[in-house]
């Protein structure tokens, strides 16, 4: 059986993280705590563990996961171009709560789905998630739960949901916990924006982040989701 490890402790602590980096390296799922909610993490630059993610939640090619990076170097690794609005967008709230959408660099040897050109980016705040991106590079995340079900709050919902498709449940410790590890979760999931357009910017669903700082960030370059 897949186990959790409690991450408050530092010998769960690291004997997890180890784990966890030999389960990515192996093409094999992992759950993590963030800054918004748990993910499911696999490696993006292996078809066949994104596959295994999308499996593992009973999704579709038709919805492609997001990927996590490490820092804003990496976004300009992938990114074919950033846009004005994104570059302020992720100064403004990186690492944060914002997944920021942008065409994706036609080179790049990955399968996340049907994404027609494009990729779903964020750097979290969660120091866990951020030492393991250091470690492995972009990983594939979305939320730890079934398709249809709420997102998990600890380790042990993912497992109830996701069970033995999980090889390691990286857990940040109980949510009263007095812990750096679990007092940035907002249990939230990130806001989504499209900045695939060179001057404006739409909100595909609001989240962590509302649209008012995103449009104190971008003024009029916010454009409503429901304009033409």
């Amino acid at each position: 059986m897949a186990a959790i490890y409690d991450c408050t402790v530092p010998s769960e602590l690291l004997a997890g993280m180890r784990l966890a980096r030999a389960a990515i390296s192996r093409g094999e799922l992992v759950v993590i705590p963030t800054d918004t909610v748990y993910g499911l993490a696999a490696d993006a630059f292996d078809p066949r563990a994104v596959q295994r993610l999308l499996d593992a939640k009973g999704r579709t090619r038709q919805s492609p996961p997001p990927v996590l990076i490490p820092d804003v170097r990496t976004l300009e690794a992938l990114a074919e171009s950033l846009s004005p609005a994104a570059r302020e967008l992720t100064t403004a709230f990186w690492p944060g709560g914002l997944t920021i959408v942008v065409k994706a660099r036609s080179s790049l040897m990955w399968d996340l789905g049907e994404t027609h050109g494009t990729v779903a980016l964020r750097q979290p705040n969660g120091p866990l998630a951020l030492e393991l991106l250091a470690e492995t590079g972009p990983l594939a995340v979305s939320s730890a739960n079934l398709t249809g079900q709420p997102a998990a709050a600890s380790a042990a919902e993912a497992l109830g949901m996701l069970g033995e498709s999980v090889s390691v449940y990286l857990d940040s410790g109980h949510p009263e916990a007095d812990s750096a590890a679990s007092s940035s979760i907002v249990a939230l999931p990130s806001t989504i924006v499209d900045a695939t357009h060179p001057e404006e910017v739409r909100i595909i669903r609001e989240g962590a982040i509302p649209s008012s700082e995103i449009r104190r960030i971008v003024g009029a370059a916010l454009i409503d989701r429901q304009a033409d």
